[in-house]
């Protein structure tokens, strides 16, 4: 009996690790969708401005949260942390959008994905998360991947040192989030942030501004709208499995950005690109199954026991 217990406790936790993959995995593709449309929208926006429109459409996509839930939602003890984790987002956002737009696509995404080394760091030290030796393995393979992609011995320019601040503040965010995950729900989170990043994107948005023009308007508003879908994919990703794990999955964004990058704005896909993006794959696939198959048993096995003592 007891055996059977244990093994459906295994099944139940393999299926919620899953799951938590598979919400990461959408709001990977989200985000990326949001990227290219950032892109498009700077043909006449500066990406503060952009970074603004995100919000503000953002919000209206995501006000049928509170007609779902109702005014319980923004019921809050945390506003203050909120407050703090919006304002460390907000100058993620603009840091990375800056990027996005100034940089080739593939290189501006892919130097987001430092993000899991400063994400695995604060999870350790702020959350108290174990991280086993080979997922750290994994996730330092992965970021050779992204090296790459970016070609050893190119020089790191104003630019990609802006995308490196991005990642790191991104890195935090995702840190807050699990934070607040613990006793806010995923919904409450999402309508908070986009309701502080509002007025908090529109004071740099005002010294850069002009009114968008005709198509202009549909790519600010899909950026506005995937960029919130994103968000909510994300939120329940953290609460259901820890961010130094789920993080790298974020690296499944390179092919979209990268085959956006080839086709919409005329950028190279070369051997580099292919060669970093195959190895990201590779080292993400690892951590899914590893973290996959010690979920389906528990620590009470004495050879599990050994056998994460020896991850370490």
């Amino acid at each position: 009996m007891t055996a059977k217990i244990t093994s459906e406790a295994g099944q139940l936790a393999s299926r919620k690790l899953w799951q938590a993959v598979a919400w990461m995995a959408v709001s990977t593709v989200f985000f990326g969708l949001m990227a290219v449309w950032i892109r498009l929208a700077s043909k006449q926006l500066h990406p503060f401005e952009i970074a603004f429109f995100r919000n503000l459409f953002g919000l209206v996509f995501a006000l049928p949260l509170l007609v779902k839930h109702g005014p319980s939602l923004l019921r809050t003890d945390k506003l203050r942390f909120y407050v703090l984790r919006c304002l460390i987002g907000i100058c993620s956002m603009l840091a990375g959008f800056w990027a996005i737009v100034n940089l080739p696509l593939a290189q501006a995404v892919a130097l987001s994905y430092a993000t899991p080394l400063f994400v695995t760091i604060g999870a350790v030290l702020v959350l108290g998360e174990v991280v086993r030796a080979r997922r750290w393995t994994a996730v330092l393979i992965g970021f050779i991947g992204v090296l790459v992609i970016l070609r050893p011995g190119t020089d790191f320019n104003q630019g990609a040192w802006i995308a490196v601040l991005s990642a790191a503040l991104s890195g935090s965010v995702a840190i807050s989030i699990k934070v607040l995950s613990r006793t806010e729900k995923p919904d409450a989170i999402v309508l908070f942030t986009t309701l502080i990043w509002v007025p908090m994107s529109l004071l740099p948005a005002l010294f850069v501004w002009q009114w968008p023009q005709g198509i202009i308007w549909l790519w600010i508003v899909l950026a506005g709208m995937f960029g919130t879908l994103g968000h909510l994919c994300w939120t329940r990703a953290l609460r259901m499995a820890d961010a130094s794990f789920l993080t790298p999955i974020s690296f499944l964004q390179m092919p979209l950005v990268v085959a956006a990058g080839y086709w919409l704005f005329a950028e190279p896909m070369d051997a580099w690109v292919i060669a970093g993006s195959l190895i990201i794959l590779a080292a993400n696939a690892y951590i899914a199954h590893r973290e996959a198959q010690l979920a389906r048993r528990t620590v009470s096995d004495p050879q599990v026991a050994s056998e994460a003592a020896r991850d370490r």
